[in-house]
């Protein structure tokens, strides 16, 4: 259909070489979306980008490193056209409790999810509101809908991005620039099956508190990131979409 397409569009995807990174960058492929992926590791960008085909591209970049973000824009910009599409996925889990979290361990989980997610967020935004046009997501998550033991510095990153997603949405907003976020649930992803190891009661219960019964595939993620960035969305932003079989609503 005409509305879920995205032809012709440029999307960068943080973290798009593997997980919902790459399913993303799947979907967006397959809508008519080309895509740049960054992350930290180039052999992984490459096949990333040999498995997806021509429409794919990747440059290596860490997003933790602040003052690089601008010229990375700029070097994406140059070589392959103006960005309509940023997704902020980039971003990490470490299962400890808060009395174990130390400060370093904080701040480094605010580092990739929150400062990087802003920088880029407001690099790409500068130029999309110049344009009058733009589509940006951040990945979100679960912890920041409702309290998970073991993850608080990540449940507080996380949660800062919703807000985030929020308050650039009303600034970007009148000027074209939609802002909205994916909250995935459990999905078969490394990330989640870190989180189960050695803990299967916890899988246990996310799936009786899940109504559809099952854990999600990254795939789920691709779909609504293709229909948050599509004109079918056209007169939503600043919302927040669970990809989760319903766990926010499950009892």
């Amino acid at each position: 259909m005409p509305n879920f397409q995205l032809t012709n569009q440029l999307a960068l995807v943080t973290g798009g070489g593997t997980g919902l990174g790459l399913a993303m960058c799947k979907a967006l492929v397959e809508a008519g979306a080309r895509v740049v992926m960054t992350g930290r590791r180039e052999e992984t960008l490459k096949q990333a980008c040999a498995e997806i085909g021509a429409m794919a591209a990747y440059i290596q970049h860490d997003v933790n490193d602040l003052p690089s973000i601008p010229g990375l824009i700029e070097t994406i910009e140059s070589r392959h056209g103006p960005l309509d599409i940023l997704i902020n996925n980039a971003g990490f889990n470490k299962k400890q409790k808060a009395v174990d979290t130390n400060d370093a361990d904080l701040a480094a989980m605010m580092q990739t999810h929150v400062y990087g997610g802003y920088a880029l967020s407001r690099e790409c935004g500068r130029r999309m509101i110049a344009r009058g046009r733009g589509s940006i997501i951040m990945i979100v998550s679960m912890t920041s809908l409702f309290g998970v033991p073991g993850v608080s510095a990540y449940g507080a990153a996380k949660s800062a991005l919703l807000g985030l997603t929020r308050h650039l949405a009303v600034e970007f907003s009148p000027h074209g620039v939609r802002v909205n976020a994916i909250a995935p649930g459990w999905l078969d992803s490394a990330l989640v099956q870190a989180s189960f190891a050695g803990d299967p009661a916890r899988k246990e219960r996310i799936l009786n508190r899940t109504p559809m019964g099952r854990i999600g595939v990254p795939e789920d993620v691709g779909g609504a990131a293709v229909f948050l960035c599509s004109p079918a969305a056209n007169f939503i932003t600043g919302a927040v979409l669970p990809v989760d079989g319903g766990i926010s609503i499950g009892f």
